[in-house]
């Protein structure tokens, strides 16, 4: 190869080095020399040949004479030799190049020209399409976004679809079942169900189904909650057939063989096992089950005592019932509307056409549950029910902004400083106490009905402060002007910003579309969910916050409870800061309150007075200390009744004028009330 196709580099380097470091002192270059000489107190341990020059057309692996002994030491010469030549490179090694080589430069490629934005004439430029290459078509400025295609077969099963462009598909089947339509004979059936999900089947076995994924390179899961179950696939489109029709004989025909059955309830009885492994899971079931009556207070895990009944005979009978296809949702993202249709109908069409039954009724009652266990900490959670759900999409909306607003999380932040940070249970809580190690807010939502609370882990000896903590974020925001417009829109754009990124995962569009068709029986867009969220206010946040507050206390924990404080006591505390519970019927629900949660009142003395009036009457100073200390500790925006005044039962009655120093009218009038709403807590 000529020297006009290369740029060779003589570089004589007068030099000595040991075995940490090299000293360069002089450096010459030259047009063309293939010599390599380094200073002469190395010269002789160390001599290198650079064997043939460096083309660029024609890139080679540096040859190195086999006298030099040290690989790592001679990189470092390399290294230095490329440092000590940047300005050559930067400025244009032809400086110090031949004429032959000047003039050679536009036919030459020149080493490193990536670095000077020099071309070769024998190397076509990049931003040129290359001759014999056919380029891929460009992609359009605007993609219209897919519809949502749905179809309600003549049995009222709903199969839906959107497509996509990408290459893999994910197909749903979603049932509206869950243990809320158990039974006490069925108890623990839903939890069994997600067990045996993808076991075998009538016309396959549960190793020839496994076999059958894996070939087509597919993944299957299941998920059972209270009110609905999930049973999906995913692999690449080209194989949805395969998919649906698997998918569709393993929701229609399974066939709960005895020794299947018993092994997955061998996991079960593990997995309840290991519960103290994930105590807020833990105290998520028990807050529902203590909370509501009802359906809802069915545990979404199966009992033990469940264990020794459950068998192939219930779990058909419970299939059979609840299995049916107005019940039913088939949806795919990322397959063609036409194509699912034309494999599910036929598959699912014979379902008979049945009744869909009511759904179980739940009345939320509010109450306690406490499970002391041999824990270094103690984990609490209180909640208050959201009445409406999802079939109140305005209001769950809100609350979702409500729970991003309220935040919180652990104590240590795996994302690095400034995830989540900004939220109010972190700013306000998290940072200011050590003692908690996570501190969080939380919801769960139901078709109507709900439940929003504050979940914290902590020390046993910090356990009343946290409660209170806990009581006190959860009024702070019912109270007004307690949630700055800055926050508000930080939450909202969390939350746009969460839902978003979520729908870009195929799985979950389709969750979304199953799950929606079978609460709404449509999907809703994403611009009316956006919508709704540009338009929630302040005033929307102390609402519901307020609306929340007025629903009795739930309260569970787990560990040390010793110290946990009194649940009548909680629920007095949340009751008597929250505005919305100033009516009549309230506040002589907060007097029965007091007298349960103070028996000895704050100063020590015994409450022993059947009527406030008589109490009232007293001109002792000790008794007058204990009207005091209640009026201190209820709030002072008593009900209409009170403020207004009331008529006297004299033979002409008269307005009284209300005198708001004067204790002994308000208690003749909290004695009236009880009267009105024929109550007597005293």
């Amino acid at each position: 190869m000529s020297p006009s196709s290369l740029f060779a580099l003589h570089v004589k380097i007068s030099s000595y080095y040991d075995d940490d470091e090299i000293k360069p002192l002089a450096i010459s270059p030259c047009c063309e020399v293939e010599h390599l000489s380094l200073g002469t107190d190395a010269q002789s341990s160390y001599k290198a040949i650079i064997e043939g020059p460096f083309s660029i057309c024609q890139p080679k692996i540096l040859s190195v004479a086999s006298s030099i002994k040290s690989a790592k030491k001679f990189v470092k010469v390399l290294k230095i030799i490329l440092i000590l030549l940047e300005p050559c490179w930067h400025f244009g090694a032809t400086r110090y190049a031949t004429s032959s080589a000047v003039t050679s430069r536009t036919s030459s490629p020149v080493f490193f020209s990536w670095l000077t934005g020099e071309h070769s004439a024998s190397l076509p430029p990049l931003d040129s399409p290359i001759p014999g290459v056919s380029l891929p078509p460009l992609l359009p400025d605007y993609v219209e976004p897919s519809k949502v295609k749905s179809k309600t077969l003549e049995n009222g099963v709903r199969i839906v679809s959107e497509a996509s462009p990408n290459p893999a598909a994910s197909i749903g089947f979603y049932l509206d079942c869950g243990s809320i339509y158990e039974t006490p004979m069925s108890r623990g059936a839903t939890h069994l169900l997600e067990r045996m999900a993808f076991k075998s089947s009538r016309n396959r076995s549960h190793l020839r189904i496994v076999r059958e994924v894996e070939a087509i390179g597919g993944s299957v899961a299941a998920s059972a909650s209270r009110e609905q179950m999930a049973y999906t696939f995913d692999a690449l489109k080209s194989h949805v057939p395969e998919m649906v029709e698997l998918l569709v004989d393993s929701v229609r025909n399974p066939v709960f063989l005895d020794w299947e059955i018993s092994e997955e309830l061998k996991k079960i009885k593990d997995e309840l096992g290991q519960l103290s492994n994930n105590p807020q899971g833990l105290l998520l079931e028990a807050i529902h089950s203590t909370g509501y009556s009802g359906a809802l207070a069915n545990p979404l895990l199966a009992p033990e005592s469940a264990l020794n009944r459950l068998d192939g005979v219930i779990l058909e009978e419970f299939v059979s019932e609840h299995y049916t296809a107005p019940r039913m949702v088939l949806a795919a993202s990322g397959v063609e509307f036409e194509e699912l249709i034309s494999v599910a109908e036929p598959l699912l069409s014979d379902l008979p056409r049945v009744q869909r039954p009511e759904e179980p009724k739940s009345v939320y009652v509010g109450g306690d549950y406490r499970r002391q266990a041999d824990s270094s900490m103690t984990h609490v959670a209180l909640a208050f029910e959201v009445p409406g759900g999802w079939h109140d999409e305005k209001e769950a909306i809100i609350l979702t902004v409500l729970q991003m607003l309220m935040g919180g999380g652990g104590s240590f932040s795996a994302g690095g400083p400034g995830k989540g940070m900004h939220s109010r249970l972190y700013l306000r809580v998290l940072n200011e106490y050590q003692q908690l190690q996570s501190f969080s807010a939380f919801n769960s939502i139901f078709n109507k009905t709900g439940l929003f609370g504050i979940h914290a882990s902590t020390t046993p000896d910090f356990v009343p402060k946290a409660v209170d903590i806990a009581v006190g974020e959860l009024i702070a925001i019912a109270a007004p002007g307690q949630v700055s417009k800055l926050q508000l829109d930080r939450a909202k754009e969390s939350t746009k910003s969460a839902v978003l990124m979520n729908l870009e995962s195929r799985m979950i569009v389709t969750e979304d579309l199953g799950r929606q068709f079978l609460t709404y029986g449509e999907r809703k867009p994403v611009e009316h969910f956006l919508k709704a969220l540009d338009e929630i206010t302040t005033k929307d946040i102390t609402n519901i916050a307020q609306k929340i507050l007025s629903s009795p206390l739930t309260m569970a924990s787990y560990g040390d409870v010793v110290n946990v404080p009194s649940y009548e006591l909680e629920t007095y505390n949340s009751r008597q800061l929250n505005d919305s519970s100033d009516t009549a019927p309230a506040l002589l629900e907060s007097l029965r309150l007091y007298k349960k949660c103070y028996p000895l009142g704050l100063r020590g003395q015994s409450i022993d007075i059947e009527r406030f009036s008589d109490w009232g009457k007293s001109k002792s100073t000790s008794k007058r200390d204990k009207l005091n200390n209640f009026l201190l500790l209820t709030p002072m925006h008593f009900p209409a009744e009170l403020i207004q005044g009331v008529k006297t039962e004299q033979p002409n009655p008269k307005k009284v004028r209300w005198n708001p120093d004067s204790d002994l009218q308000k208690f003749d009038l909290f004695e009236k009330l009880e009267q009105k709403y024929q109550v007597n807590y005293f």
